[in-house]
């Protein structure tokens, strides 16, 4: 696909994903939903990406939302031969039945695919509203510049949460802080944003992408077959009972092993571990954050 609303980089194993709509504030229309499935399913069929980068262009704003004009005049039901390329017309009932079937990958670009068990980090760098904000809740990790603000800023439009938000809000920041920002439409910035869990960083201004790069240079430097694995298991244990929970990570942890690649990494990581052959056992030299270990040796 050529890309007009987006902007699709690899950089070695990291894949940064741009809304380039800058003059609008990055927010997603038809074309830029239809550009942001295309570039996801190349991210998560690539073998050589390991993890995603998601950002604006420009320095104000990662993503404003929908652009209202352009997906609320649609009137004609899409008949694009690939349903996940479909664009939903709110006008239609046929475009209805099949978002509450579940059958469409979201409005605002493939939100509500859930199975993409690669690392995505979300590089915030400016204003996330309304779907911008869903957009964030869509990635693992928020690096957050200073000056950034999140609002569910549709709430004074009377328009409702269709990518995610009302879902996975909650399950980042806890439920009442959820309902607080989804009722009001109280925007918050990065400092509050950080305080209750949102921002996982606050970084200075115009630095959110440079740290998101190098925190998923770092985390492509792990074996991928585990962290895969343990984000699988996350998310879809979340909600369930303990022993469902406990039920999907035994899966998810006996699947892993049983692949041929993934016991080969295990079998180099033992190796590694016991040979002492590893950067954390370097005086100095340790890579993991946090670990003090080798600086104790």
């Amino acid at each position: 696909m050529d890309y007009q609303h987006i902007i699709y980089e690899q950089k070695g194993p990291v894949t940064v994903i741009t809304f380039n709509r800058p003059e609008v504030k990055n927010c997603i229309g038809t074309r830029t939903h239809r550009e942001l499935i295309d570039a996801f399913n190349r991210f998560r069929t690539d073998d050589a990406a390991k993890v995603a980068v998601i950002t604006g262009a420009g320095d104000s704003a990662f993503c404003a939302g929908g652009d209202l004009k352009s997906n609320f005049n649609a009137t004609e039901p899409s008949d694009h031969p690939d349903p996940d390329q479909a664009v939903l017309c709110p006008n239609q009932p046929a475009d209805i039945a099949r978002h509450d079937r579940g059958e469409a990958p979201g409005i605002l670009g493939p939100s509500r695919w859930t199975d993409i068990y690669k690392p995505i980090i979300a590089a915030v760098n400016g204003i996330a509203y309304a779907g911008g904000f869903e957009w964030a809740c869509y990635a693992d990790m928020r690096v957050v510049e200073e000056h950034a603000s999140f609002g569910i800023t549709c709430r004074r439009w009377n328009i409702g949460l269709a990518d995610g938000g009302s879902q996975r809000l909650p399950r980042i920041v806890g439920m009442g802080r959820a309902l607080e920002l989804i009722i009001t439409g109280k925007v918050i910035d990065a400092e509050e944003a950080y305080r209750i869990g949102l921002a996982n960083e606050v970084v200075p201004q115009g630095s959110s992408l440079k740290r998101a790069i190098e925190l998923a240079e770092f985390i492509s430097s792990l074996p991928q077959p585990a962290i895969r694995a343990d984000k699988e298991a996350t998310i879809r244990g979340f909600g369930q009972d303990l022993r469902e929970g406990l039920r999907i990570e035994a899966e998810c942890f006996n699947r892993l092993f049983s692949n041929p690649d993934s016991r080969a990494e295990l079998h180099e990581g033992l190796r590694r571990f016991n040979e002492r052959d590893h950067p954390d056992r370097v005086k100095g030299g340790a890579k993991t954050p946090g670990i003090v270990r080798a600086e104790m040796e």
